[in-house]
């Protein structure tokens, strides 16, 4: 059986894809199923060119950024291009109301000024291999999900460990149609990533949420970083003493620029989509959690938006968490909008009505796959409570929620190790306990300098309220009935004993606490009522939410491997390309604008001129910096003045998501031209599928990068490191 669906994904590669610009596609296999199309597309280049193991390729320019980003190397000396909200988090590390970078932006005018990231890294990948039967080896049709998965997970570590041994390098090994193929990805990773320059937020995150997944757009969402190494260009942990890392590749610049029906390609790292889910799934979301987790947001952003419109430092101090928790909120929104008007689920329906008469006349495919919906569908009935309840719960305490729970429940680490030890009859590993009272104390350091307690306080009574609302009544945690009983149903009262009986809401105390832990400060950890909370909410998300779910889930992936494989054989025409997995992939279309609704076209191109048009001093977001007022007063444009401007963005039809923030867009000769940054609001729902006629990627004009750097920042010694062509 096995051997049978490998067949079926092989058999479906051979096919041509019938839309040009949906897929994300696995680099490796290039060669096979797509460089032909691309290059009468346009493209000028080999598959070899773009990946190969044997010699410096496009890939060796490509870096995962960071935890959930793309970056990509524009120089020999390290020097690497992200997006501006990629790079927000260490812009914001490194700001205060003294040195705000956020909002004055950053350059260094030497790399004796680039600032030191802790914790920052890229990781490049060095090859990768599909491994499916080495995965496999031992799985049989008859297994049980537990047993299943035992055997796959025993031959992935060994697989993994065999791959590094006596190497620096680490090994990733992700499933790709569903479980039917595995691959094997070896990487490198570097960990000394300075910050070279950002221009100010009235720049790089110019349109704020407004504007965001929106087209046009005007938003110079780009940041600079370098990758520094030891002596032999090595990995190596931050030292005064690291150079700057020579990259096998980087990528030429391109002042070329960019026209109506130009090849386009997405280097990068996507990360999830959903493309090959039932209508079951479509539902679960659009009808139940994409509404309930719009409103947790909704609620999120109205209370930090008023206090850091009315304080500058809370400003600072809450700009990344904004900006995290506003992401997601428009794009679901956006996500339900697109959905609705391609009628996916309708779409969805009748294919399925199709797959079943198809099954239905074949007495083997009855057999096989003539009951995976109706499975389908009992699964998600249930599935679908215990998805909500764990993402809500996730709303409350691990998705920028409930702040001193999340403070409270970081000294578990330290509790535990003196359970650990007062279990084994030992004592307490002093050498251990040091290293994490230290980094303990960089991270309570960190979470108060981003603290604002009003918020927080307000948060806590919101949240509490909407759960209690929301959730159903066998997810409620064991805090309700205190609030209940001890404080008649008013949560206020209860979040007001909180914050006053809690020691989490004080850095210094918090401090004190951490370095004199000892085998009595368990007790009092235990008696904190914000670490109460957080253990009554996570003791309902590990012992009834999490698990059940878990067993739901593991049967509805049972169910996709067996759907991956009986769409392939049912649509045996049509190429199939893996969902996205945070691996790299190529996606190629064409530089495009788009029919946004009745009446209402698009173009392909912005330029400066938008920028001023949106200008309005008297909203955060649409200030535009005074010196970048001059620069278009006086048509001061350099050699970037495109017909009486400077272009800014641009659109076409690569299939991206999230993940590909940063990614390199290049041209047809395989030059820099963009940097992918976002997807126009009327195919957000990409993820889940694909609509040729709106789904656009947004991707900001590198010639309006060398702009900012040069003519805004003064920055211009930093093009003298790139390869700029013509």
């Amino acid at each position: 059986m096995r051997k049978f669906l490998l067949s079926l994904a092989t058999i479906a590669l051979l096919h041509v894809h019938t839309k040009a610009d949906e897929g994300m596609w696995i680099p490796m296999l290039l060669q096979k199923y797509n460089i032909e199309q691309m290059q009468e597309m346009g493209f000028k280049l080999t598959a070899e060119d773009v990946y190969s193991v044997n010699q410096a390729c496009l890939k060796d320019a490509v870096v995962i950024f960071g935890r959930g980003c793309t970056g990509e190397l524009i120089s020999n000396k390290g020097l690497i291009v992200t997006n501006h909200h990629c790079g927000y988090g260490q812009i914001q590390y490194h700001s205060s109301v003294e040195n705000d970078y956020l909002t004055n932006g950053f350059w260094a005018m030497s790399q004796e000024e680039e600032l030191i990231n802790p914790g920052l890294s890229v990781t490049f990948l060095k090859r990768m291999e599909e491994v499916t039967d080495k995965v496999l080896d031992g799985v049989s049709e008859d297994m049980t999900i537990a047993e299943r998965n035992k055997v796959i997970n025993k031959n992935i570590a060994s697989i993994k460990k065999d791959a590094i041994k006596d190497t620096h390098y680490q090994a990733v090994l992700k499933p790709f149609f569903h479980g039917n193929q595995y691959f094997l990805f070896i990487n490198e990773v570097y960990k000394d990533v300075r910050l070279v320059g950002a221009p100010p937020s009235a720049i790089g995150k110019f349109g704020g949420d407004t504007d965001n997944w929106m087209w046009p757009r005007h938003t110079g969402d780009f940041s600079l970083f370098r990758i520094y190494a030891d002596k032999d260009n090595k990995p190596a942990e931050y030292s005064k003493d690291n150079v700057p890392y020579q990259p096998k590749q980087h990528f030429s610049v391109s002042m070329k620029g960019v026209e109506e029906g130009d090849f386009t390609m997405v280097f990068g790292y996507p990360g999830s989509t959903y493309q090959y889910v039932p209508s079951y799934h479509l539902e679960m979301l659009t009808e139940t959690i994409n509404p309930k987790l719009i409103d947790v947001r909704t609620e999120k952003l109205n209370i930090l938006n008023r206090y850091q419109e009315a304080d500058p430092q809370v400003r600072i101090q809450y700009a990344a968490k904004n900006a995290r928790i506003s992401n997601s909120w428009k794009r679901w929104i956006g996500e339900n909008r697109g959905l609705e008007i391609l009628d996916a689920i309708n779409k969805k329906q009748a294919f399925e009505a199709d797959f079943i008469k198809w099954t239905k006349a074949d007495a083997e495919r009855s057999g096989k796959y003539g009951k995976l919906l109706e499975e389908y569908k009992d699964l998600y009935v249930n599935y679908t409570e215990f998805r909500l309840a764990k993402d809500y719960i996730s709303e409350i305490l691990f998705r920028n929620g409930i702040e001193i729970a999340s403070m409270a429940s970081k000294l578990n680490e330290l509790m535990v190790l003196y359970v650990n030890a007062e279990e084994a009859g030992a004592e307490v590993d002093s050498e251990l306990l040091s290293e994490k009272k230290r980094k303990l104390l960089e991270k309570t350091d960190l979470f108060f300098k981003n603290y604002h307690k009003p918020i927080d306080r307000e948060l806590a009574i919101k949240l509490l309220t909407m759960f209690e609302d929301n959730v159903p009544n066998k997810f409620q945690p064991d805090v309700y009935n205190t609030i209940k009983n001890k404080y008649k149903g008013d949560v206020s009262k209860y979040v007001d004993n909180l914050f006053k009986k809690s020691l989490f809401d004080d850095k210094d105390i918090v401090v004190d606490f951490i370095n004199g832990f000892n085998a009595k400060s368990g007790k009092k950890l235990m008696k904190d009522p914000a670490y109460q909370l957080y253990m009554s909410f996570t003791d309902v998300y590990g012992n009834v939410v999490s698990k059940k779910a878990k067993e739901y889930l593991d049967k509805i992936d049972k169910l996709n491997k067996s759907y991956m494989a009986a769409q392939m054989e049912f649509q045996s025409d049509k190429t199939f390309y893996p969902d996205a997995n945070f691996t790299l992939r190529v996606s190629y279309g064409k530089v495009g604008g788009y029919d946004a609704r009745d009446g209402v076209y698009y173009g392909h191109q912005t330029t400066l001129e938008g920028i001023m048009e949106k200008d309005n001093p008297n909203i955060y977001d649409y200030r535009v910096p005074a010196k970048l007022k001059e620069l278009y007063k006086n048509k001061d444009y350099g050699a970037y003045e495109v017909n009486g401007s400077v272009p800014v963005c641009f659109a076409a039809t690569n299939h991206t998501t999230g993940g590909n923030s940063g990614s390199p867009v290049l041209n047809a000769d395989g030059h820099l031209i963009g940097i992918n940054f976002d997807r126009a609001w009327e195919g957000v729902m990409s993820d889940l599928m694909f609509n040729p006629d709106q789904c656009r990627n947004i991707s900001l004009d590198i010639r309006y990068v060398l702009f900012i750097v040069d003519k805004f920042a003064g920055a211009g010694y930093l093009l003298e490191e790139m390869d700029i062509v013509e």
